[in-house]
């Protein structure tokens, strides 16, 4: 099993030409900004931003426990719950608004780069 799961992993990587990282760091700020303005955008169309935080609460639980004797016996336990939880949270509008066009003009000039940055890849990494 080990060995089909090696062959499959050195089989995608042969799939990876030389180019593809390249691009693909040629392109990443550029994701950011990309994901950065779709998240102002829905800010502004809701009225409000969600932000995730982290639900820490202690729920019980059967585990089982190692006796004296060697024997293992279910007990009754506490164990500890870390959830992620999305919480509305109020924004200022306006400020959302001047952000999203900041994010929008510096995603047009980044956009330029981005496609100079990926054609010096082209030009300096091999094909294939």
């Amino acid at each position: 099993m080990r060995l089909i799961a090696l062959a499959l992993v050195l089989l995608l990587a042969a799939c990876v030409s030389p180019r593809d990282p390249c691009a693909i760091r040629a392109t990443s700020e550029q994701r950011v900004l990309t994901r950065l303005a779709s998240d102002t955008r829905a800010n502004i169309a809701r009225g409000f931003a969600l932000e995730t935080r982290q639900e820490v609460r202690e729920v019980r639980a059967t585990c089982e426990t190692e006796l004296p004797d060697g024997t293992i016996a279910n007990t009754r336990c506490t164990e500890v719950k870390v959830e992620d939880v999305r919480v509305p949270v109020a924004v200022d509008l306006d400020a959302e608004q001047t952000k999203l066009n900041s994010l929008e003009t510096r995603l047009r000039d980044m956009i330029d780069t981005a496609k100079a940055n990926q054609a010096q890849c082209l030009a300096v990494t091999p094909a294939g």
